[in-house]
């Protein structure tokens, strides 16, 4: 038997492993594994020459090679595999693709998102990847941002709830489960809160509004324990995230004493010098970064030269170097790595009838019935649908970002299997009663593409987005649609956005529809047929005025797989719609931003010539049953601080169908000390209904949870008058309130 080194000795504790390894580490290893570069560049130097710590963007055969290069390093230190497996494994041919974490969040169901999380590490896992760049925390305000479809919605209570819950699902019974990845909190933080919803510029965000709104959800999920948090590009009172000490050091290294892995995103050190400008080179980015707190340099691979560089100008120190070395091994150690790597296992658990099926479930649970004239579900009489639309029969489109031929990988191109996709028409094709006719026609495009005039790259060597120029109507193809609907009982139209306006750099001047799709709603409508708008998009978008005389109207997002499926089922009323919107629906980009927990202020609710209530309020949905609210109550009019609000509400069933509701609570402190939001989610409840069934349920909510961050900076629960609105929606129509005090 050969003798173990104390590193190699998995029974000793793993301080004592790190404390050993480290000791025999020379300084360039060590700086290396602060270093996690792009697998598809040149990756033997990175693993056999800059001593790397991670590698992303790694294909199905770079796995393997830099598995094979990890054996012939000195100290044989594993590598951590990551990716953006965001929801599901992206970029991983054949995995299963669940709908965008917006389209989750329409569910509200934080146990079937943590199921979501255990099938996707399961899958991921096999794969030999063992991190994945989820949950995604930002808060999703200004719609034009390019990334709100990687979002859970509008409300900070919401966000945590899910968040934390799919992480649990991705770390399993513990990091050292074959099958947990390691799970990452980000974006750190307010990131979304962009200029203009330009993605990454500066965010004009106070300190007290972070306490207030955007750190809640990511001090509920690193006190549960993720793995790692995940830093923004952006910067705040001028200071990039990257340097932010407060945030990284004083709030989460401190107040929430955090002891997870520290990751930068994509160059965040290299833009510093090239981009944010506030570095002179890459010594002192280099040295600047590993003083805040960054601990894994995400693809910037000259931060290597510049830490070494640092060290030897004295600018930092091989302890400073140590400190961050010691939290990336530790959760190597943690998850097992030194006895087993997790190499590529097989392909058994990818894409399963068991995760197939639930993402079948999520997408039910996701899609959103947000008008219905009473043209739905559809007669069982229905002989003919015509499936109209660009994004009736587009695949790809319809799994979202961040899944195969989104454009982040080169492997990929064509994306996932198409047998593994529902498409709208084919879900109408294959879940339509027999005696049913369904046609077709695409009816419009949307965009094309043209060269940035500014370069193809970066200054860093990214590639840059071209630009996308609306495609104009086609008549000869809205004249066939026309002529599809004149011969149909009903007419479904599927329109959106596409990937070209969707992720990083892709942020949108307008939320209008893009293209042919407004003249073909117009010619639709105007044919006098019933018409279902199905909108598939990566964001809320705002609709043209003939939507207004539409039959019905369902939000589906970006659904996944099997959302085709999903949506036709609901149309036809074998599933009942129950999904909630996790986001608001503006009447018009000017409102931007446009969500429900605004804090109120005199002349705050409305434009001289538009009001500020959006076309659909956050929590809105509706389903093939009516549920009447009465009775609200609360147990005790007066409470202390330390003590519980009780709220009591009666749901009665009045309809002919069995649904599930999903009972809101908000919360409103009738005066602050400083100015607050008018109502807050801080409560919901997911309850069966049979057809005629009364239910009382009851909403348990902690008085420390109805808090506000006064002037001071610090976070407490002011005496006085309350109101617990329970309800159906934020919307206060759809709302019954009750009074309580706090003494």
């Amino acid at each position: 038997m050969p003798v173990l080194l104390p590193y190699q000795n998995p029974e000793l504790p793993v301080a004592e492993r790190v404390a050993d390894v480290l000791s025999r580490m020379s300084l360039e290893e060590k700086v290396g594994q602060m270093l996690q570069v792009d697998a598809r560049g040149d990756l033997a130097g990175a693993v056999l020459g800059r001593h790397v710590g991670s590698i992303l963007h790694t294909s199905p055969e770079k796995v393997l090679e830099a598995h094979r290069l990890t054996d012939q390093t000195r100290l044989q230190i594993p590598l951590l595999v990551a990716d953006d497996c965001i929801h599901g494994h992206s970029f991983w041919p054949g995995a299963t693709i669940f709908p965008t974490q917006l389209g989750m969040a329409a569910s509200w169901d934080a146990d079937l998102l943590e199921r979501v999380g255990r099938a996707a590490a399961c899958e991921v896992a096999a794969t030999g990847i063992h991190w994945t760049f989820s949950p995604v925390l930002c808060i999703a305000r200004d719609l034009r941002w390019g990334r709100v479809d990687e979002t859970f919605g509008e409300d900070p209570f919401l966000i945590g709830e899910l968040a934390t819950a799919m992480m649990r699902g991705y770390q399993g019974d513990g990091l050292d489960d074959p099958t947990a990845i390691l799970a990452t909190a980000k974006h750190f933080a307010g990131y979304s809160e962009t200029q203009g919803g330009r993605d990454a510029s500066e965010a004009d965000i106070s300190r007290r509004k972070l306490r207030s709104w955007f750190l809640p959800p990511f001090e509920k999920i690193a006190k549960a324990g993720v793995g790692s948090f995940m830093l923004g590009y952006q910067s705040i009172d001028g200071v990039p995230v990257t340097l932010n000490e407060w945030l990284l050091t004083d709030v989460l290294r401190g107040e929430w004493g955090y002891t997870g892995v520290l990751v930068t995103d994509w160059d965040n050190v290299g833009r510093m010098v090239w981009e944010q400008k506030v570095q002179p080179d890459i010594v002192h980015a280099a040295a600047a970064a590993v003083k805040a707190g960054n601990e894994m340099i995400m693809t910037t691979p000259t931060f290597y030269e510049g830490a070494l560089e640092a060290v030897r100008r004295g600018m930092i120190t091989e302890s400073d170097i140590d400190r961050a070395v010691r939290h990336i091994l530790a959760v190597k150690f943690q998850m097992g790595l030194f006895e087993n790597r997790r190499r590529p296992t097989t392909d058994a658990a990818i894409g399963t009838p068991e995760h197939r099926a639930l993402n079948l479930e999520v997408a039910r649970r996701s899609v959103v019935l947000l008008k219905n004239d009473g043209a739905l579900p559809l007669a069982p009489g229905t002989r003919r649908i015509a499936v109209v639309g660009p994004l009736a029969d587009d695949a790809q489109t319809q799994l979202g970002d961040w899944a195969g031929s989104s454009g982040q990988v080169e492997w990929m191109k064509d994306g996932q299997p198409r047998a593994m996709i529902t498409t709208l028409l084919d879900g109408f094709r294959r879940f339509s009663p027999a005696n049913c006719e369904v046609s077709y026609a695409q009816g419009a495009t949307i965009l094309h593409l043209e060269p940035d005039p500014e370069g193809t790259t970066f200054a860093d060597g990214q590639p840059r987005p071209p630009i996308v120029v609306p495609d104009q109507p086609d008549p000869r193809m809205i004249a066939e649609a026309v002529e599809c609907a004149k011969s149909a009982d009903v007419v479904v139209a599927a329109v959106g956005d596409r990937i070209e306006v969707v992720g990083e750099a892709r942020s949108t001047a307008t939320l209008e529809l893009l293209g042919g799709q407004k003249a073909l709603l117009d010619a639709l409508i105007a044919t006098g047929k019933p018409v279902i708008v199905v909108l598939l998009a990566s964001k809320p978008l705002v609709l043209p005025e003939c939507v207004d005389r539409a039959a019905g109207l369902v939000w589906a997002a970006n659904p996944g797989m099997e959302g085709g499926r999903a949506i036709a089922e609901i149309i036809w009323g074998i599933v009942n719609p129950t999904g909630r919107l996790p986001i608001s629906l503006p009447v018009h980009v000017g409102q931007q931003p446009c969500y429900y927990n605004q804090i109120r202020g005199q002349h705050g609710h409305r434009y001289a010539d538009l009001t500020q209530h959006p076309a659909y309020a956050f929590g809105f949905g509706l389903s093939y049953t009516q549920v009447e609210y009465s009775n609200a109550r609360v147990e005790r009019p007066t409470v202390g601080r330390n003590g519980v609000v009780r709220a009591h509400v009666t749901c009665t069933n009045k309809g002919t169908r069995p649904t599930l509701e999903t009972v809101q609570a908000y919360i409103s402190d009738r005066m602050t000390s400083a100015s607050w939001a008018d109502k807050e989610l801080k409560a919901y409840r997911q309850v069966e209904l049979e057809p005629g069934e009364s239910r009382e349920v009851e909403m348990v909510i902690p008085v420390a949870e109805c808090s506000i961050v006064n002037a001071q900076g610090r976070r407490v629960v002011e005496p006085g008058e309350f109101t617990v609105a329970l309800g159906s929606s934020s919307q206060s129509a759809d709302l019954l309130p009750v009074a309580f005090t706090v003494e």
